[in-house]
């Protein structure tokens, strides 16, 4: 998450109305989990109150490891905890109001470096040895080099709050996340010029995919922080045409799109967060589909929203976090592809993305 008007509005709006009964808390195991197949949750925490944490999750034991890092470093990681990255075999954890990249190894969770950046948002790998880092009230990306683990350039943009980003071929495609904003950037990931400037269907660009069929979604937008009615636009990225565009309804907030395995599914979470069941859920639509879900697949309960969403590559299961209105430990659910529950545990505070 990281703006400060957008978790301060919704811990004041949760107050008002989170209920007193809690999940009964799942079994937590704070040792470093082994094998392979684990899940990692990134919590964010609670704005400045510095609880972010990383958990972990096994589905064939049904094991939750948590708070990784605190065990490991015995310290805090801080907050606001944005995403996690795996960059050449180690884990790269973007802090954004802590300004810094923390950098793990992937198996004792123990910290390696941390590199100071001004809100990290997200890491993009474009080489072995190079990744770009948004940046949060900021008109540049960062140019990383993973190996030595130092900033070497930076690319500047027309707008702040550089954003999602994603990569096709040898090109980045990048968002900015500004309200006054309605276009992407495309860059040349070898030289690191920006090539050609794409316009979309709405304003405020963040968070950006590719289809099975090689085409990039783009969601923009953002009614309640500023006041921007949210859109999804489908473009060709050898040629920068809008191959197809959709408008939500005004009081629409959706948030996190995932592809499932095949992508040729796109999921998202509509998150009403003033108590309403309107447009609150999880919703999904084909690449193909005409026109937008209009009902969710999964419906948030009343008082309730969801802010995580991932699809596991393995099953196709659906991953959903509840955060709880930031002021208490979060929760996981688990859910079968055609919405049916399997399994729910309790995370930390304001479970925000999930690492498959």
């Amino acid at each position: 998450m990281g703006r400060k008007i957008h978790q301060t509005l919704i811990i004041a709006l949760c107050c008002l109305w989170v209920s007193c009964k809690k999940d009964k808390p799942a079994p937590i195991n704070n040792t470093a989990p082994t094998g392979s197949g684990s899940v990692y949750i990134v919590c964010e925490g609670q704005y400045t109150a510095g609880n972010a944490s990383l958990y972990a999750y096994q589905p064939a034991t049904k094991t939750v490891y948590g708070d990784l890092y605190k065990s490991a470093n015995g310290r805090d990681l801080g907050d606001v905890f944005q995403s996690l990255s795996l960059v050449n075999d180690k884990f790269f954890l973007c802090i954004n109001n802590s300004a810094k990249v923390a950098v793990i190894d992937t198996h004792t969770y123990k910290l390696v470096t941390s590199i100071s950046l001004p809100g990290p948002r997200y890491i993009l790998q474009v080489s072995s040895s190079k990744a770009y880092v948004s940046s949060l009230y900021h008109n540049k990306v960062y140019i990383l080099n993973t190996q030595n683990y130092t900033v070497t350039d930076s690319i500047t943009l027309p707008y702040k709050n550089t954003e999602g980003m994603c990569i096709y071929n040898t090109d980045a495609f990048i968002c900015t996340w500004d309200s006054t904003g309605n276009k992407i950037y495309k860059v040349d990931a070898l030289t690191d010029k920006v090539t050609q400037t794409i316009q979309v269907a709405g304003y405020a660009p963040k968070e950006i995919l590719l289809d099975k069929e090689q085409t990039l979604w783009v969601l923009a937008g953002d009614g309640l922080q500023i006041g921007k009615i949210a859109t999804l636009t489908r473009i060709d990225p050898s040629t920068g045409n809008i191959l197809a565009s959709w408008q939500f309804p005004p009081n629409a907030e959706p948030v996190k799109p995932v592809f499932n395995t095949t992508k040729d599914t796109l999921y998202f979470i509509e998150a009403n967060q003033f108590g309403s069941s309107d447009n609150n859920g999880i919703y999904r639509m084909g690449i193909h589909d005409a026109t937008l879900p209009p009902q969710p697949l999964i419906a948030a309960r009343a008082l309730q929203y969801f802010w995580a969403l991932g699809i596991d590559p393995a099953t196709g299961y659906i991953y959903v976090g509840d955060p709880k209105g930031f002021i208490q430990n979060g929760s996981v659910h688990i859910y079968t592809q055609n919405g049916a529950p399997i399994d729910s545990f309790a995370v930390g505070v304001g479970p925000g993305h999930f690492y498959f």
